[in-house]
């Protein structure tokens, strides 16, 4: 069965359906608990035992170890949550948007822009 074209999937692009949110759910929780500040003290003190306290798998540890925000999507991460763990990387969601359209930040912006009008 074709999905219908109005659903078609987008080249490159993980869609964040109910699938991936049960398989980003303990991800998701993660970077949720960063709102906190003693959260992201207590994630930068011991990485590995805070990804075990809240049941990360292998892959959504492997992306949080290598900091890349498409690997961490392709794991299930929402970007509204992955928000706050690249936030505490220096990063936002423009950036992340860049990483996933192969653009420069700058290109990104433009690209934004351009839509708008």
């Amino acid at each position: 069965m074709q999905p219908s074209p109005d659903k078609a999937p987008i080249p490159g692009t993980v869609i964040f359906d109910g699938t991936m949110a049960m398989r980003g759910y303990a991800l998701n929780k993660m970077c949720y608990s960063f709102n906190e500040e003693t959260s992201r003290a207590a994630f930068l003190a011991d990485e590995d035992a805070y990804c075990d306290r809240f049941g990360l798998d292998e892959a959504q540890k492997a992306a949080i170890k290598a900091r890349n925000a498409l690997d961490l999507i392709a794991a299930g991460g929402n970007i509204y949550y992955l928000a706050k763990f690249v936030g505490m990387l220096g990063l936002n969601v423009q950036d992340v948007g860049a990483q996933q359209t192969g653009l420069t930040v700058e290109e990104f912006k433009a690209k934004l822009q351009a839509a708008g009008h």
